[in-house]
Parts: structure tokens; C-alpha cells; sequence
């Protein structure tokens, strides 16, 4: 008679197995970012991020009517800001005809169902790629929230669904969620980047939008007085809900897979949706990982994203959506 219960019974053949399955992955699931640069005719790799691409707007409408034939409804948008344009105030992020502001109408242009979210950060419009004004050594607070807001304004204007502030500052919630309704931006939601740790796992990312913290005299070299401590786990519950406080609609924690004991605790906590960014560091290991053939690419990337759903993600931001969403199918 022995064993009466044998858990084994539900683990027999794979129609079983997905029958009772806990965690379900669909296109639904996921977040799509894109890099943009200007020109004409670019799509260029980025060599970190294998089979990542930038593209420019003529063929960025190519890649957004791809991503919505294979069910992928959602995108984040980034913008490579040429050196030229770059300054110490992010005067280019303000600009109506600004690359990130053609980037969203150029995406609501070829697909109007796609809901479009935007990066809102000066890293990629600083000369020294901080997230915000530099000002005597130091990245400074409040001055760096007033543009930010102007920012986040300016792509509501263009047509964007969610701003996602992601620079780390303090406050800027509740700067961004009063401005977008003082100018009537009232359906216009907030993604806050609310746990984004000082990560060594940005490196590609920051690759492909030239964004590093320049190396210069007296300017911070990396971002660790803005974002949170990887060892701090309370921390991300008190930035998280006191962006919620302040109006945030979604709130994410960055990166990915070392964060997911943080992913479960904030879900336990708080009535919002959760998303996650798998990071391009996260990207790159596996695709180097498999170019040696040391890893089985298709398995280990299912796995990842479904440990992170199942962590607790309403929403996945990932490099690998594409190819999760043609495996599925």
C-alpha cells in the first residue's frame, strides 16, 4: 500500500505536466525595449547583445509591425542621442522634435494599439552619462527632477502610454504624476523604476547607447550614490512604496534574476503591478554561454523567464521576448 500519495503521478507525460502547471508564459507577459539612433537604413548590432539591434525610424516601423504579429503588444523605447547633442542639462530630451519624441509618434503611426512606454533618465543625453545634473562633483537632486518632468511631459505630448522614470531621483514621482495632470496628461501612466540596484550587469546596455559614466576629473564613475545597494533587500520595499504613495502605476525592480527574492517581497506587499527587467548583462551571459554550446540557449532562456514570472511578475521586460514568443509558438 505503500506510497498511497505518489507526487510522481502528476509529473508522468507532458500533457500532465502542462495541465497542472502553475505558471503559464504568453506574449501577454511581455515588455519589448527597442534602441533607436537616427539616420536612415540602420539596423546595426550591437556586439554585446548578440542579435540585439538598433534601429532608425524608417526601419524601426518594420521591427514594431513584427513584434505585433507575434502577439507582442508592448514596447519600451530608448534613444542613442548622438555626442554632439549631449550636455550637462539634457537639453535635447526637451526637444518636441527630439529623436525619442519622433520615435513615439513613429510608433503609434504604424501601430496605434501598441502601447508605448518611454525611458525617462539623462543618461543618454549627458555628457558625463549620469542619470542626472552634475553639479560640483555630484549628481544633484532636485534641479535633475525638474527636467525629468519637463521630460516626462514632453513624451506625453508626443503620444507615449507610460512615461518610466528611471534615473533613481528622489521625489520625482510625485513631481512627474503632477505635472502629467496639471496639463491634462490624466490617463498618461507612470512604470517607476522603484529597485534598481547599482548593477554590474548593465555593461551592454550601456554599450549600446553610449551611456557609461564618462571618466573624468571629479565626476562619480559609477552610479551608487542614486541607485540602491545590491545588499539592501528592506530598502527596495521603502523606495517602492513610496513611489506608489506618490502615483506610480507599475513599479519594477532591475535587474532581473539576482533580484528575485526582492521580485517576491515587494509582490507580497504592495496592490500594483509588478514588472522586472532582465537585464542586457543577464542577455549577454547566455547568449555567450550558448555560443560555446555550454548551455542549451532555448532551455535555460525558458527557464529564466519563468522563474521571474513566478517570482512574482505581472510584467517581464526583456531582450529575449521575440524568441520566447516564436519557441511558444
Amino acid at each position: 500500500m505503500y506510497p498511497i500519495k505518489r507526487n510522481r503521478r502528476l509529473r508522468t507525460n507532458e500533457a500532465i505536466r502542462s495541465l497542472v502547471r502553475e505558471t503559464i508564459i504568453s506574449p501577454n507577459d511581455f515588455l519589448v525595449p527597442l534602441f533607436v539612433v537616427e539616420g536612415k537604413g540602420i539596423k546595426e548590432e550591437i556586439a554585446s547583445m548578440p542579435n540585439y539591434y538598433r534601429f532608425s525610424l524608417d526601419l524601426l516601423e518594420a521591427e514594431v509591425k513584427e513584434i505585433w504579429k507575434l502577439g507582442l503588444k508592448s514596447v519600451l523605447l530608448f534613444v542613442k542621442v548622438p555626442d554632439n547633442l549631449k550636455d550637462n542639462k539634457g537639453t535635447e530630451a526637451l526637444n518636441t522634435n527630439g529623436l525619442m519624441q519622433r520615435a513615439i509618434k513613429t510608433v503609434k503611426n504604424v501601430c496605434p494599439d501598441m502601447l508605448v512606454m518611454t525611458d525617462v533618465a539623462l543618461d543618454p543625453y549627458s555628457v558625463y552619462g549620469h542619470d542626472g545634473i552634475i553639479e560640483n562633483g555630484k549628481v544633484i537632486n532636485d534641479d535633475s527632477v525638474d527636467v525629468l518632468t519637463e521630460m516626462s511631459l514632453s513624451h506625453a505630448e508626443a503620444g507615449a502610454d507610460f512615461v518610466a522614470p528611471s534615473d533613481m531621483m528622489d521625489g520625482r514621482i510625485l513631481s512627474i504624476r503632477e505635472a502629467l495632470e496639471d496639463e491634462g496628461f490624466t490617463d498618461t501612466g507612470i512604470m517607476s523604476y522603484s529597485a534598481k540596484y547599482a548593477s554590474a550587469f548593465y555593461g551592454p546596455f550601456r554599450d549600446a547607447l553610449d551611456s557609461a559614466p564618462a571618466d573624468v576629473k571629479d565626476i562619480p564613475k559609477d552610479k551608487k550614490t542614486y541607485q540602491m545597494d545590491y545588499a539592501n533587500r528592506f530598502e527596495a520595499l521603502r523606495e517602492t512604496e513610496m513611489d506608489i504613495d506618490e502615483g506610480a502605476d507599475i513599479v519594477m525592480v532591475k535587474p532581473g534574476l539576482c533580484y528575485l527574492d526582492i521580485v517576491r517581497e515587494i509582490k507580497n506587499e504592495v496592490d500594483v503591478p509588478v514588472a522586472v527587467y532582465q537585464v542586457s548583462g543577464e542577455y549577454a551571459m547566455l547568449k555567450a554561454a550558448a555560443e560555446k554550446g555550454w548551455l542549451d540557449h532555448d532551455a535555460v532562456m525558458m527557464e529564466q523567464i519563468t522563474a521571474i514570472k513566478r517570482a512574482g511578475a505581472d510584467v517581464i521586460a526583456s531582450y529575449f521576448a521575440k524568441d520566447v514568443v516564436k519557441l511558444l509558438s
